[in-house]
């Protein structure tokens, strides 16, 4: 696979800085890896780099510093953004009450390219894919490479609509980091949806390209240019696929939530309460990529069935994907949802436990319920993602999960039972959790559970040290699925963080700011 190629015309953005700031630019060792300026009127200028902040000057902005910038960028936006001719990089402005600037972010645009090929044979496909991820991730560049992929090198008619120019830069020409799409510009961000319209009423795209779908009208644009039969490579506002299903306003993105209330006796068979949540439609986009950092990606493949199931109370783990040198890596496939004649192909080390039957010798776990909800069971047996079935008779089981309750009111049906070579396991009560707690122990899984509690209390820790020194702090080699949720428990701290090594050395970096 290619190389990543990073073209980031850094000396068009340096140019239109005041001389003092961009003399302490240049003196920068790392001037490459710059993130942003910042110049806030009656404050020291300020360089952002991914580890760092620094003054770049003892003096304040002054507003001639201002209108230095100012005079020397394209016309400002109703959104407050300005950029420079035939390059990516965004100058946005921070206003008082008179109209006037008082503050610029001056953010360095890139064209990476190469960074597509995670995710190639997903833009290949043909099916709609939507990316989520914080702010600096890399979803706008992600975006950029699969237009121009397509476009070029598949010879597809691509479209972009570019509310914010941050895909094709700013100025009439695009930048030529889109290769042969077609780029309309859009006047103001209330009008992102009718232009999403007019992009598949006037030009006949097979594709089109949308960064941040943020309002009801654009999720229902995006619908309809779906229905049409148009593939769809977007963002939203939103991180994870959770975090954007619980937003009414977007989750129609992913088929939308209704209530339904269900029969008594649909209810018991389900072992839920009669009224549920329920997928509305189906989604507008096939393909979900939650972007953890820019080396780790994880793939939800069928965003209709991992919707189904998280409405349910069950867990999907997603396709992990990690960028290696010359391609990347997948960490972790999709398993398959939990039914009865299809049990997920995971196997976990077994261990015995107490009363609690392991099936010595073989792959899968066969369970007969005798008394227990079946439903619950499958959907404990899908949370943990165990390799575990559930039998249809006792001739066809390892073992049988009965309750307390049934040993003390039919002793002799259990003792049968036990007499046909089958081990009995006894839970307390018809309970998802008591399910869980059985599997646990059966499986082997307490030792995860206390290396979660082990990388969770670390997080804490290197929060704490950060805090105080405001350097940044190396946790210890994790597994993927414990990066993650150290990722996401940095995040609820406010804090960035980032993955650094190589598998199966990879650890996360906490960082003093968000990417």
């Amino acid at each position: 696979m290619p190389s990543r190629e990073i073209t980031d015309d850094l000396e068009l953005l340096l140019r239109v800085m005041p001389p003092h700031i961009r003399d302490a630019l240049h003196r920068q060792a790392d001037l490459k890896n710059l993130i942003e300026v910042v110049m806030d009127l009656g404050r020291p200028p300020e360089g952002r780099f991914p580890s760092r902040a620094i003054n770049l000057s003892d003096l304040t902005i002054t507003r001639e510093d201002i209108d230095y910038v100012i005079h020397r960028v394209g016309a400002f936006t109703l959104d407050n953004r300005a950029g420079i001719e035939r390059t990516l990089h965004r100058i946005s402005g921070i206003r008082n009450r008179r109209d006037g600037v008082v503050g610029l972010t001056c953010r360095v645009g890139r064209a990476v390219f190469g960074t597509v090929d995670i995710l190639r044979d997903v833009i290949e496909s043909g099916k709609s894919l939507l990316l989520l991820g914080r702010p600096g991730v890399g979803k706008t560049t992600l975006l950029r490479e699969s237009a121009r992929v397509l476009s070029t090198e598949l010879i597809k008619r691509v479209i972009i609509v570019d509310t914010s120019n941050e895909i094709g830069g700013d100025g009439d020409i695009a930048h030529p980091g889109i290769g042969a799409s077609r780029r309309m510009q859009v006047p103001r961000p209330d009008l992102q949806h009718a232009v999403m319209i007019e992009a598949v009423e006037n030009h006949m795209p097979e594709v089109i390209v949308i960064d941040e779908i943020g309002t009801e009208a654009e999720a229902q644009a995006a619908r309809t240019i779906a229905e049409r039969g148009v593939q769809l490579i977007a963002t939203a506002h939103g991180n994870t696929l959770d975090n954007l299903l619980m937003n009414p306003t977007l989750s129609d993105l992913l088929g939308g939530i209704q209530a339904v209330t269900l029969s008594d006796e649909e209810a018991r068979r389900r072992g839920t309460q009669k009224t549920v949540l329920e997928r509305k439609a189906p989604p507008t986009f096939d393909t979900l990529v939650e972007i953890r950092n820019r080396e780790e990606l994880a793939v939800y493949h069928d965003t209709a069935s991992v919707v189904d199931a998280f409405l349910r109370g069950r867990s999907t783990r997603p396709e992990v994907r990690v960028r290696k040198d010359g391609g990347y890596q997948v960490l972790e496939k999709t398993p398959p949802v939990v039914t009865e004649e299809a049990p997920p192909k995971r196997v976990k080390k077994e261990r015995e436990e107490p009363r609690a039957a392991t099936a010595t010798g073989r792959k899968t776990l066969r369970i007969y319920p005798y008394g227990v909800s079946k439903d619950r069971l499958m959907r404990a047996i899908n949370d943990l993602q165990v390799s575990a079935t559930i039998a249809k008779t006792p001739k066809d089981a390892d073992m049988v999960l009965t309750l307390k309750a049934h040993e003390k009111r039919q002793p002799r049906t259990v003792k049968d039972l036990e007499e046909q070579g089958l081990e009995v396991a006894i839970i307390r009560s018809n309970t998802v959790s008591q399910m869980k707690a059985f599997l646990m122990g059966a499986f082997g899984l307490e030792d995860q559970k206390n290396e979660e509690e082990t990388a969770i209390n670390e997080v804490t820790e290197a929060v704490d040290k950060l805090m105080a020194f405001g350097k940044p702090i190396e946790l210890s080699p994790q597994s993927a699925h414990i990066r993650r949720l150290q990722h996401q428990m940095i995040e609820q701290h406010g804090l960035g963080s980032e993955s650094r090594g190589e598998v199966p050395w990879r650890r996360v970096i906490v960082l003093p700011t968000r990417g």
